[in-house]
């Protein structure tokens, strides 16, 4: 028989005991997730239901369980929520979470590999690259390789520049696939272009590699290759996390799940907290299989749903819950309000432009501030992309409501508008030296400094002498000396200003203006240069129609002036910058909430987009009722939808817009339908 020995008492000063009445504190539901025995666990927390709260409690359940500290892990989406959970936790057990390893995924990869990066050729003063450390380490691979040049000589077409290389690897790496089908998925299908992006890709590890440094990524993949190559490090920390937790693994993608797949291979004390119906980000590599899937990769896995909402009235709910119900792949659950029922349903509201629409928002906003005495900061509009919020930025600006925008740069504040103004500005203006120089630095093979000599020749011209539009614009530049990368685009350039000049001499409309920019230059430089290209196309198309309400370039560019000038931000600084109204997309919205919400753009081609309604899968399409699902869930008090009936478009000019089919779905009275006078 084997011999018992018994350890003396620690005799440490012992920490105070303090009392946590659980079933006081939490609704069954969630009593039933933070009791829980070891095991695998999911917990389906709905929108609004307190799933802070439950993973707080849950922390604080462990340690009062003699769980030692050093034995948790807590796996978030950000410090700050990291931070905020071990605030509460210390809260109610003051002092006894020193030690807990709580964090990022990011931020609990690099902590391991501090410690055995040595073992991957990493020294422990590894640096982590930055954004523009990644974009300028990338771009002198590109310059080294000498692949672009190559590429485009093969092609005719333009070789990607590092942020959307950059955007490529990085999708590759947390989605665990090929970079090559990534390539040819989201760029290019030619195999020049995905042999060419390979070979930057595999140059741009190597300079990583040289100078001991790692991206954000690296932090990831080379954490779980370090586990999977050195079984003896993988066992250490197994044994040390005996209890992990994760939050929003909804949102998780492979890499993630791998890595948690991993720590938790030899006990299985994982609980993981997440709401699969608010699982809306695919598009960055997000798995929704993670969590979908979860009980039939964890046999006798326990699975607690949280279904009551602290949030929300009951008709907002209500909403939400028939909204989300026609979803196939879900964890069925109805919301259940906590408060009290509403004077007013959730309003639909058909507006006939989006000009009207945005009238009717900006309009609703100023009499909830003054009649309702609500502050502005309590109240949002939001939409399913940013192109969709320029009408209302006008609206708003004109009318003096302050608002902050987390969806983005303001409208006109984008890089892509400033890109496109520029051409604009530089046909009115032959002086606009501004101009001219972000005109010219877009062209391959040219910095500040060849800008400079160019502009020092164009000086030299007639245009800039007498202060008007040429009768040609490519003839002068024919004389101007330019590095000879840029030769084709600089007498593209010059083609393209051409057709901004009528044959009596004067300019063209705005329209007629932009779309020879975006056709004859700009929209193959965007492709290449942005990794975002499709929302900043949609940018453009809308900033086209914008100029089509103008008959000439200098009206429109007078006007935009005074839409992005001091006078605007003036009208911004009334008012404290705590109280503004939050233009948001529903992306950036999620876990964010207001007392009133304007969801716009509620069309059968905008929400749900094209692209999904076209799916043939059918996922894209749920991922979008999600997405939906969590707009309507932000509002806690009065919520506004709203659409326009016509759309005017820059190239095909008017068209007639069907209702969401959200809407359509929606159950008979369920919705205060406003009819919009006139």
């Amino acid at each position: 028989m084997a011999r018992t020995y018994h350890l003396k008492t620690n005799t440490s000063p012992q920490l105070p005991d303090v009392a946590i009445d659980f079933a006081a504190e939490l609704n069954p539901q969630q009593l039933a997730a933070v009791t829980a025995p070891p095991g695998q666990c999911l917990v389906i927390a709905g929108a609004g239901s307190g799933k802070t709260r439950t993973l707080t409690y849950r922390v604080a359940y462990l340690l009062k369980n003699a769980v030692a500290p050093e034995n948790i892990l807590l796996l978030t989406f950000t410090n700050k929520a990291a931070r905020e959970m071990l605030e509460r936790v210390d809260a109610l057990l003051p002092h006894q979470t020193s030690g807990l390893w709580s964090g990022t995924f990011h931020s609990i990869c690099n902590r391991i590999l501090r410690r055995h990066g040595e073992l991957l050729g990493l020294s422990r003063q590894f640096t982590i690259l930055d954004s523009d450390d990644q974009k300028s380490l990338l771009t002198k691979a590109i310059k080294e390789s000498g692949v672009a040049k190559q590429v485009e000589s093969d092609t005719g077409e333009k070789f990607p520049k590092a942020p959307v290389i950059l955007g490529l690897i990085s999708l590759a790496a947390n989605t665990q696939r090929p970079l090559k089908d990534i390539i040819a998925r989201d760029f290019s299908k030619d195999p020049e272009f995905i042999a060419g992006i390979s070979q930057v890709a595999t140059r741009y590890t190597q300079k990583k590699t040289l100078s001991n440094s790692v991206d954000f990524d690296d932090l990831l993949t080379l954490t779980l290759a370090l586990f999977q190559g050195n079984p003896s490090v993988l066992a250490q920390y197994q044994y040390q996390f005996q209890f992990i937790l994760v939050d929003e693994y909804q949102d998780t993608n492979s890499l993630q799940g791998a890595l948690i797949t991993a720590l938790a291979g030899q006990h299985g004390n994982v609980m993981v907290v997440g709401d699969d119906a608010q699982s809306i980000y695919a598009w960055r590599g997000a798995d929704f299989r993670n969590i979908i899937d979860f009980p039939s990769r964890h046999p006798g896995a326990q699975v607690f749903t949280i279904e009551t909402n602290y949030r929300s009235v009951p008709e907002i709910l209500s909403l939400a819950n028939d909204a989300i119900k026609l979803n196939d792949k879900q964890f069925p659950k109805t919301l259940q309000a906590s408060r009290p029922p509403a004077r007013q349903k959730p309003v639909l509201a058909a507006l006939y432009t989006p000009q009207e629409q945005a009238a009717f928002v900006c309009q609703r906003l100023q009499e909830i501030h003054e009649e309702e005495n609500i502050p502005y900061s309590e109240m949002a509009v939001l939409y399913r992309a940013h192109f969709q919020s320029m009408d209302v930025q006008l609206q708003l600006t004109s009318e003096a409501v302050p608002f902050q925008i987390t969806s983005g740069l303001k409208f006109f504040e984008l890089a892509h508008i400033k890109d496109f103004s520029a051409f604009l500005k530089f046909a009115v203006n032959p002086r606009d030296e501004s101009a001219f120089d972000r005109l010219v630095q877009m062209l391959p093979g040219i910095g500040a400094t060849s800008a400079a000599k160019m502009w020092a020749a164009w000086l030299q011209t007639e245009p800039t002498r007498t202060g008007l539009p040429p009768q040609a614009y490519s003839p002068l530049f024919a004389t101007i000396k330019v590095p000879p990368r840029a030769e084709k685009d600089w007498l593209q350039l010059g083609y393209t200003l051409d057709e901004f000049i009528k044959p009596d001499g004067s300019l063209h409309d705005p329209l007629t203006a932009m779309t020879s920019v975006m056709e004859g230059i700009y929209l193959a430089y965007l492709k290449a240069t942005f990794d975002n290209f499709e929302n900043r196309r949609q940018d453009l198309e809308q900033f086209m129609r914008f100029g089509a309400r103008f008959p000439s370039i200098a009206e429109m560019l007078g006007e935009l002036s005074l839409l992005s000038g001091p006078e605007a931000a003036q009208g911004a600084a009334d008012s404290p910058p705590q109280d503004s109204v939050t233009l948001s997309s529903v992306h950036q919205a999620k876990g964010l909430e207001w007392r009133v919400v304007f969801i716009i753009w509620l069309t059968d081609s905008m929400f749900p987009n094209t692209r999904a309604a076209e799916s043939q899968s059918g996922e894209g399409m749920e991922e979008e009722r999600r997405l939906f699902y969590v707009a309507v869930t932000r509002a806690r008090d009065q919520l506004y939808l709203t659409y326009p009936r016509l759309w005017p478009k820059a190239y095909t000019g008017d068209a007639w817009q069907l209702p969401s089919r959200f809407l359509e779905s929606l159950p008979p009275g369920s919705l205060d339908e406003w009819r919009i006078g006139r």
